[in-house]
């Protein structure tokens, strides 16, 4: 409590001991309370923290999962003064007009089976009501609708029947028996067939169905077809189909660009690791459009590569000293391998559009002005892809991305010096910044992509099967899943149905003997009778 001017004393020493003491305390109070901010700035912070990470979380797991920003064309011939100060204005999200196409309904395959059902009028009443005459078929309407069979199953019995000397019998001589040999099959004894092995193969990897459910699916039909049986059973084909992987891989590393991704895999015996699934691909997939830069020759193909860890060694083994492109993220692993690492526009975007998830509705800001520099290149990027030639296409791409590059540096340099008001923003900065020799490699040749969604796509349906049948049971496993997965996807990708490719495939891999050459029965090759 302070003291009134009666209550002071007329020593000065005293006096300047209290001053002092109350300068001491008000010190002490002040620096209390500029802790106390400093706590609350930083629980404030990491509130906004975990709030921005679940905004993130929410939108990824129930939002669209479409990176696309509205209006993707139109910013292309914009001057860049125009674009920039339009942008302070106008929200990320702002809806662009379309027009919509009418829904049509897509002719049913001239190669199904088909049953006609003639739906006509009796005879008695082919006669005119007025005039009482004939009347003649003037035309017909056709309707088709499609019919689901469920799947059969049947027992292929087969009989071979035994010779023998009934002569020799008779004088007691040595009997010869004379039979015909097995046909070759992946599961000698086994009451497995090709069909079989490609079901349930293609329903555990292609459609992500477990083991346990076909299990299920097999029981109702009366059949008890363990979960363990097919399990060994896509082992063996595992095993048989490696040659088959072995020779993709030889074809891959010839390619002359390169996409690489990898996602966790949870290995029950392996515990203690956290291992992981590799995927490399080549070429583009069947799902989009082939692209018009792609080089002329390169193959579709896409083999998974099961690892133990996530370290450069990784990448560095598999590829050995391939010294093609590389198109990967920015993680460093890559760093080791030898190839020419190209960097991916849609991870740079991706650190603006977490910003854009996690910011109020309507509002604009750096990261939107980041995301229509992005947005530009992406829009170069689909004009080219209108050209009618790969010499047309990269012309294009060469004559008008390297103006938008230069201004988007520009602009990043410039906006990353004025200190950024986020960690968020300045992450995302530096991000493009210290990838930028990668990010802008695409330009140099015809064969590589803008960015890295050629992997990130042939990773998900791993991914997708990963939901339904969690983990694996071995390293062993692991690898065997890697293989089929491998083959699955490549014969998609190369327009193959992946059962029909498997059922072929071990039909003709038990009949071949070891070493000779299978370059007949690689996706882009072999000839199947649908």
């Amino acid at each position: 409590m302070m003291k009134t001017m009666n209550d002071l004393p007329d020593d000065i020493e005293l006096l300047k001991k209290m001053l002092l003491e109350q300068r001491q305390m008000l010190t002490e109070k002040d620096q209390q309370i500029a802790k106390k901010d400093t706590e609350i700035t930083q629980w404030q912070s990491r509130y906004q923290h975990v709030l921005e990470q679940w905004q993130l979380a929410r939108q990824r797991a129930f939002g669209k999962s479409s990176e696309a920003m509205p209006g993707q064309g139109e910013l292309f011939d914009e001057p860049q003064s125009l674009l920039e100060e339009e942008t302070e204005h106008k929200a990320i999200d702002t809806p662009i007009a379309q027009s919509r196409k009418q829904p049509k309904r897509q002719l049913l395959p001239k190669d199904l089976p088909r049953e006609v059902v003639l739906l006509d009028i009796a005879d008695s009443e082919k006669v005119c009501d007025g005039c009482h005459g004939a009347l003649h078929r003037m035309g017909e309407d056709k309707a088709e609708r499609l019919e689901f069979i469920p799947a059969q199953l049947k027992v292929i019995e087969t009989v071979r029947p035994k010779y023998a000397c009934r002569q020799c019998d008779q004088t007691g001589t040595s009997v010869q028996i004379k039979q015909r040999a097995p046909e070759p099959s992946l599961i000698p004894k086994g009451i497995a067939t090709p069909s079989l092995l490609a079901q349930i193969i293609s329903g555990k990897y292609q459609y992500a169905l477990p083991l346990y459910r076909q299990e299920a699916l097999f029981k109702q039909y009366g059949i008890e077809l363990s979960r363990q049986t097919m399990s060994d059973w896509i082992e063996k084909c595992a095993i048989a189909i490696q040659p088959i992987y072995d020779r993709l891989y030889e074809v891959l590393l010839e390619q002359p660009a390169l996409y690489a991704d990898e996602t966790t895999l949870n290995v029950v015996k392996e515990a203690k690791n956290t291992c992981y699934m590799w995927v490399y691909c080549s070429g583009t997939d069947q799902d989009v459009s082939p692209p018009k830069l792609l080089a002329s020759g390169a193959q579709r193909i896409v083999l998974y590569d099961f690892q133990l860890s996530r370290s450069g060694q990784c990448p560095k083994t598999f590829l050995k000293n391939y010294q093609g492109y590389l198109q990967v993220d920015g993680y460093g692993a890559y760093e080791q391998t030898d190839a020419q690492l190209v960097g991916c526009w849609a991870h740079a975007r991706r650190y603006f559009m977490d910003i854009a998830k996690t910011s109020p509705k309507g509002k604009a800001g750096k990261h939107t002005l980041a995301l229509n520099h992005i947005q530009k290149l992406y829009a170069i990027e689909a004009r080219a892809q209108q050209c009618k030639t790969t010499k047309e296409a990269f012309a294009y791409r060469q004559a008008h991305a390297p103006q938008a590059l230069a201004d988007y540096k520009a602009w990043l340099e410039k906006t990353v010096s004025q200190k950024p008001p986020s960690d968020k923003l300045t992450k995302a900065l530096n991000y493009s910044l210290n990838q930028w020799d990668k990010l802008i490699r695409y330009v140099d040749d015809p064969c590589l992509n803008i960015d890295n969604n050629r992997a990130e796509r042939a990773i998900k349906p791993f991914v997708i099967g990963r939901k339904n049948w969690l983990f694996a049971n071995t390293a062993n496993g692991a690898q065997s899943s890697a293989n089929l997965y491998s083959l699955i996807e490549t014969a998609k990708a190369n327009g193959l149905i992946a059962y029909d490719y498997l059922v072929k495939l071990f039909e003709e891999l038990p009949k071949r003997e070891k070493g000779v050459d299978l370059d007949d029965l690689l996706p882009w090759n072999i000839k199947l009778t649908h």
